[in-house]
């Protein structure tokens, strides 16, 4: 019961809820994520810990990036079970919609030039 508690307060915030519907369009680093979500970095980075303890993301270093992406859900049966899903639900949701739009004009490379 403890990891099914675990992986249902990781989706218990619209942030983290958001941040997996934008790794479900592309992998992205802590920069871009703040910029799609318009919150400060220390908070993208405690909601990544959170979605990565319960087995929702995963990540890789490349050079001076670190890439988030959606893990496979191999490590628990209701992660996997919630990112099938989670692959349909909120697509008409209004905020979803906007981030997801965005996301294409988001890029780490413009970002941290600034």
């Amino acid at each position: 019961m403890k990891d099914f508690v675990k992986v249902m307060k990781a989706l218990s915030d619209p942030n983290r809820v958001k941040i997996i519907k934008m790794l479900q369009h592309k992998k992205m680093c802590v920069c871009e994520m703040q910029a799609a979500l318009q919150i400060a970095q220390p908070s993208v980075s405690k909601h990544l810990r959170i979605l990565e303890e319960a087995g929702f993301v995963t990540f890789r270093k490349d050079g001076m990036w670190v890439n988030y992406e959606l893990a496979d859900g191999s490590a628990s049966p209701y992660v996997a079970s919630l990112l099938g899903n989670l692959r349909h639900w909120l697509e008409d949701d209004s905020e979803v919609a906007e981030i997801v739009e965005k996301l294409p004009d988001i890029r780490r490379e413009d970002i941290c030039k600034k």
